[in-house]
């Protein structure tokens, strides 16, 4: 690999946010890899044919630099200028994924990637201009605090991302393990800014897990895939044949929150459960070149596969899962992915300052763009309706007669711990106050009837771990049982 692996690693984890110093999915996403883009220096990029009259096409940026420099009212510092000309020019293409970063900025994402894994284990992008998360890793603090894809970060630390990039705001979000970080959170389907403190931790480097389920006599595999670091292709490689030695009859691969990573290590997963009859993936370039990747396995696996999905799943999670589909003609179970179908490279522009900037698109096996699209399951498949519930935002108890967004979402989460309001519309009544008692009752907590910091803390921690428990996972189950048949 001839891309310098620190910038590589920035790419592809760039977006992580505030995810580990450095392992996990990105902004890229699958970023730069030497595969598909194999220059990481203005000097090594093609040579442009366009013919560039400085004169005339630079005549106007340069007579404003220097009005601006020599008559503004106040000094200005000049080095800021051109940047904010570099800055401007980028933001005009709006695409989210692409962005320049000063020396500075890049030079704290190069040395974070020295660092250990800290942070919030998250992955976020910029949607529509907005400071978004993408998924929060497995068992990551982002994941406990209650962060879902799809979240739009508004503030953080009580301050106001607006008119921030993506880079500057995960410096923000960033922090050593122990220290905690207020998130204001815009959540579809809520009215207020939700404030979610997460505490920073150390992000475990792990990303592959395997077990095996007994289901109608039959030995299902399941390889559940966090995100596509280093080492996650011979990983993968590794677990599989172990389960293929203990003769599974089906396999099960769980890409559900899996932001995204090295594209290498997508690659070599495809390599070894695709077949040579498609390609797993395409590259295409401004001018519609298509570059084609397919596996050299010769035959399909002799047990049937299904992949599940959901929409934390992104990039090369979604090369992935349309290659399962569309290479592979296996089922894909769950919801709908994220959308990333988008490839990025970094730029150094000789001073430590760097592009980092959309050139490729990557298409599905069957040519088409997933971009903002996403890859549709073959069964769509919700998980129980706690699943989706909210962190509950508690500034004074919620008490009988109350009628609210939160009220509700204590309803829904009761329901599903299995203490029954009778009701989910967010009004608080006497039935609703009896399982609020009966909740209290079942976990040493004083029996009011209301619910205050303390009882809605205890409740959003029931509902993570049911949520962990995997008896109460449909979507999992679902795909054992179409290979359990």
């Amino acid at each position: 690999m001839n891309v310098n692996k620190k910038m590589l690693a920035l790419l592809i984890v760039v977006s992580l946010l505030v995810g580990a110093g450095g392992m996990y999915g990105s902004m890229a996403l699958f970023g730069n890899d030497s595969k598909f883009v194999q220059n990481d220096t203005v000097s090594d990029l093609p040579k442009t044919k366009t013919k560039v009259n400085s004169d005339e096409e630079f005549a106007k940026l340069q007579k404003t630099y220097e009005i601006i420099s020599s008559r503004y009212v106040e000094d200005v510092d000049r080095e800021k200028l051109l940047e904010g000309a570099i800055q401007g020019m980028v933001k005009t293409l709006k695409d989210p994924y692409s962005v320049y970063m000063d020396e500075e900025t890049a030079s704290q994402f190069t040395q974070s990637l020295d660092s250990s894994f800290e942070g919030i284990g998250a992955e976020v992008s910029m949607v529509d201009g907005k400071v978004t998360i993408v998924a929060p890793f497995k068992d990551s603090p982002a994941e406990k605090a209650g962060l879902k894809p799809n979240d739009q970060i508004v503030t953080i630390d009580g301050k106001s991302v607006e008119g921030l990039d993506l880079y500057k705001a995960v410096l923000k979000i960033r922090g050593e393990k122990g220290s905690v970080v207020t998130l204001g959170v815009k959540r579809s389907g809520v009215n207020d800014v939700m404030p979610i403190k997460v505490t920073r931790d150390e992000i475990p480097i792990e990303t592959v897990y395997s077990d095996i389920e007994k289901v109608n006599g039959k030995n299902i595999g399941v390889i559940e895939i966090t995100s596509f670091s280093e080492k996650t292709g011979s990983d993968f490689k590794k677990q599989l044949t172990e389960l293929e030695e203990k003769e599974i009859d089906g396999l099960v691969i769980d890409v559900r929150g899996n932001p995204g990573g090295y594209l290498e290590a997508v690659d070599s997963i495809l390599r070894q459960i695709i077949p040579e009859n498609k390609p797993f993936v395409q590259i295409e370039d401004r001018k519609g070149n298509k570059e084609r990747y397919v596996s050299t396995l010769k035959e399909k696996k002799d047990y049937p596969i299904v992949g599940l999905i959901d929409k934390g799943s992104a990039s090369a999670s979604e090369i992935l899962a349309a290659a399962l589909q569309e290479a592979g003609s296996y089922d894909l179970v769950g919801e709908k992915s994220f959308g990333k179908g988008t490839v990025q490279q970094s730029i150094d522009l000789g001073d430590g300052s760097n592009i980092k900037l959309t050139l490729f698109k990557w298409l599905t096996p069957d040519g088409n763009w997933i971009h903002k699209k996403g890859v549709k399951p073959t069964y769509e498949v919700k998980q129980p309706e706690y699943f989706y519930t909210n962190p509950i935002s508690i500034e004074k108890p919620l008490v009988y007669d109350m009628n609210n967004e939160q009220v509700k979402n204590a309803q829904v989460m009761l329901n599903g711990l299995g203490f029954q309001t009778g009701r989910e519309d967010g009004y608080f009544d006497e039935k609703t106050q009896a399982a609020v008692t009966a909740f209290q009752r079942a976990n040493s907590l004083s029996a009011t009837g209301k619910i205050d910091q303390k009882t809605a803390g205890k409740m959003e921690a029931k509902v993570i771990d049911s949520i962990r428990n995997e008896k109460n996972d449909v979507q999992r189950k679902t795909a054992i049982e179409l290979l359990a048949k």
